[in-house]
């Protein structure tokens, strides 16, 4: 899960960046409740993600220490919200989908939609 920790920074270039300081508001509550309203499918997106840009290589064959700043962990944590933000909203409009066209009758999805007016 989130670790809040990770947060605290007396660098002036992380310090200066709005989004850590609105983590840093928040309440380790709210980012642990947030951090699990992601799906297992999103969680295994982002874990795949993250371990491709690391380059994990297996455990039982390799002792792997990686090293970093950081200013690179956070661009790195940076990465992972925003990846877990497009894929959450993806995910939504999955479901929405789904939704509509499982409410549609069978002609009303071959119809044309018509022509599109503002």
């Amino acid at each position: 899960m989130f670790n809040p920790e990770f947060l605290t920074s007396d660098n002036e270039a992380i310090g200066g960046n709005p989004l850590i300081q609105y983590l840093q508001d928040q309440s380790p509550d709210v980012l642990q409740r947030v951090a699990r309203s992601a799906s297992h499918e999103i969680q295994d997106i982002i874990r795949h993600n993250v371990q491709g840009l690391l380059g994990m290589l297996p455990a039982e064959q390799f002792d792997v220490k990686i090293q970093t700043s950081r200013e690179n962990l956070a661009g790195l944590l940076g990465s992972a919200m925003m990846t877990g933000y497009f894929l959450r909203q993806m995910e939504q409009r999955m479901e929405l989908e789904t939704s509509l066209i499982g409410s549609c009758s069978p002609a009303d999805r071959d119809a044309d939609p018509g022509e599109l007016r503002l």
